[in-house]
């Protein structure tokens, strides 16, 4: 039988003896080793000791942040990865089709398909869906989390009125790969792994986990008039197609900026700094999601 570890995020879920005695259930009446996340560990600790302690399927019960701070220890350990989506936004589970509900969550976490995915690194921080700095990392840094709470994704709308009022234009020097330089006034660039956003927003519709790539998007709106042409071309799918946002494709990304401006990771806002330096981890992640 699979030795199967639980790593819980007490404070995303709702009903924690519920969803023990549901995963429970699964393994045949077996007990998982449970674990749960702390304020100091949002997972990397308790995904670590599972490994030590012999896990051989790792399942991450909670939101974004505990995912990733997961599937970054668990990455190339070869141990298999599954979900049971806890939080808001839960973009990795909606970009690959993992429901959200969590009796069927656990089918797909217990069922016999497998994919390999790809995780991005920055320096010691390990993620699987998107890096911003500027205007993602601001919307992150201005969403009420007790609004989010309440109402889900609706509580980006006001963060993002907060976040257009408090990010200026900023020059940004893109370098990919060893190709060259490139400086754009923007009011931020963003660094995926996966293209969907909050709300079921595709913002680098070519994105694919698995292709050993990452997508990065340069948002740079120059006039109050590019603004509305910016959102429909997102609606379509196609935020490329005209001036306002330039995506690129590489192994490795450096982006700077002369000031510091809002950085975030899988949602999570992380302060501010003045670089990002992102690559990947080619077939990294053994997650347990379906069929492609």
């Amino acid at each position: 039988m699979t030795r199967v570890a639980a790593v819980l995020n007490p404070v995303k879920v709702t009903d924690l003896p519920a969803l023990k005695a549901a995963i429970t259930e699964r393994c045949d009446g077996v007990e998982p080793t449970w674990y749960e996340t702390t304020e100091e560990d949002p997972g990397a600790g308790q995904a670590a000791a599972a490994i030590e302690a012999g896990a051989e399927l790792v399942l991450v019960c909670g939101g974004d942040g505990t995912v990733a701070a997961c599937a970054g220890a668990l990455a190339n350990t070869g141990v298999a990865m599954a979900m049971v989506p806890s939080g808001t936004g839960n973009l990795l589970a909606r970009n690959l089709g993992i429901p959200l509900e969590v009796s069927e969550a656990l089918d797909v976490a217990f069922g016999p398909d497998e994919r390999t995915l790809d995780v991005l690194e920055s320096g010691e921080q390990r993620f699987v869906v998107m890096a911003g700095l500027g205007f993602d990392a601001a919307l992150m840094r201005d969403t009420d989390e007790g609004l989010k709470d309440r109402i889900g994704w609706l509580a980006y709308v006001g963060g993002m009125a907060k976040a257009l009022r408090r990010t200026p234009r900023a020059r940004f020097t893109v370098t990919l790969d060893d190709g060259p330089a490139e400086t754009s006034k923007a009011i931020g660039v963003l660094v995926g792994n996966v293209g969907q956003l909050q709300g079921g927003i595709t913002l680098l519709p070519d994105a694919d986990p698995d292709d050993g790539q990452l997508d990065v998007i340069v948002l740079a709106p120059r006039t109050v008039r590019d603004w509305p042409a910016l959102v429909w071309r997102i609606l379509l799918r196609r935020p490329d197609s005209g001036r306002q946002a330039d995506i690129r494709r590489g192994k490795v990304v450096h982006i700077s900026a002369p000031v510091e401006v809002p950085v975030e990771f899988d949602g999570d806002f992380r302060g501010a700094a003045t670089e990002l330096r992102v690559e990947v981890l080619p077939s990294a992640l053994v997650l347990r999601c379906g069929r492609p």
